[in-house]
């Protein structure tokens, strides 16, 4: 799969992905005779875990770490669940974060449509 179709697949810009190969998040892209990159079926695995894991707030450098471990084997399994069990208890505590300011976020709306119907009943005298 060329570059271009993968950047639509995973909703990824293709100077990112070239990126993220450059800086060792997506490692040995395939490349036919000239050269041109032919993502198989694992380097688009790839690409939609690094996008996932981008997406869920994980940093770049903690990416490129994992990556790194990961092409070490299976010694390093501790290791990178370590640095995902690290990532869950971020997300987990920003969700904790999130429910805290919906909670707010909806009290504030019902307190104004409390004062948004008292303002009405005033209209309305002698109801």
């Amino acid at each position: 799969m060329k570059i271009a179709e993968v950047s639509k697949r995973y909703g990824v810009s293709t100077d990112t992905l070239r990126y993220y190969e450059r800086i060792g998040l997506l490692r040995h892209v395939p490349r036919n005779k000239s050269g041109i990159r032919d993502y198989d079926e694992a380097s688009c695995n790839a690409v939609e875990f690094v996008k996932c894991m981008r997406d869920a707030g994980m940093s770049i450098e903690s990416l490129v770490e994992y990556m790194e471990l990961l092409e070490q084997g299976d010694a390093t399994a501790s290791a990178r669940k370590e640095l995902l069990q690290r990532q869950s208890d971020d997300i987990r505590a920003r969700i904790a974060d999130l429910e805290r300011a919906l909670e707010r976020l909806e009290y504030k709306i019902d307190h104004y449509d409390e004062i948004m119907a008292a303002s009405e009943r005033a209209l309305r005298p002698g109801e």
